[in-house]
């Protein structure tokens, strides 16, 4: 199978595709694109929603199975290599992103996934946060490639967005 210029498969193209429709599909089912739901969640003293632990053990489950089913095989799309395992240090960056992710979502209700559903619905609030977020996510970029550079190496591959859905 041959790649597109810059290695992308047609047929990875389509499993992407595919798996972002499904998310974002999911997401609006289930009620996470809307701010008040994450909120309810996060009111453990007043009242408590606990719908969103539900949809995130639901996607937890899905995302182990699909791992394990990955695992076994040499390509997860033909053509293509299966990714490496994710990191699972932890370190001081990796605390401080989760913090910083954490206040974000929990100060406005959106987390990537359920903001970017959002803004294809036009939710005002999305039109505020989605260039926000990206924002955040190159002023990191930035950060990983100045700190790459003064240490002589090659920056780390970007994983921003890749977190919640």
């Amino acid at each position: 199978m041959s790649r597109r210029p810059g290695g992308f498969l047609a047929s990875e193209g389509a499993v992407a595709a595919i798996s972002g429709a499904l998310f974002s599909a999911g997401l609006t089912l289930s009620g996470m694109t809307r701010p008040a739901k994450v909120s309810g969640f996060l009111d453990v003293a007043g009242a408590w929603d606990p719908s969103l632990a539900l949809v995130m053990g639901g996607a937890v489950t899905v995302y182990f199975l699909a791992w394990r089913f990955a695992a076994r095989r040499a390509a997860v799309v033909p053509g293509a290599r299966r990714p490496p395992a994710p990191q699972s240090r932890i370190d001081l960056r990796l605390v401080g992103g989760a913090a910083l992710f954490g206040l974000g979502w929990g100060a406005s209700g959106f987390c990537p996934g359920p903001a970017l559903a959002s803004l294809a619905s036009g939710a005002t609030a999305a039109l505020w946060f989605v260039p926000a977020m990206a924002g955040g996510m190159l002023l990191a970029r930035l950060v990983d490639r100045r700190e790459a550079a003064a240490r002589g190496a090659q920056p780390p591959e970007s994983a921003a967005g890749q977190a919640c859905g």
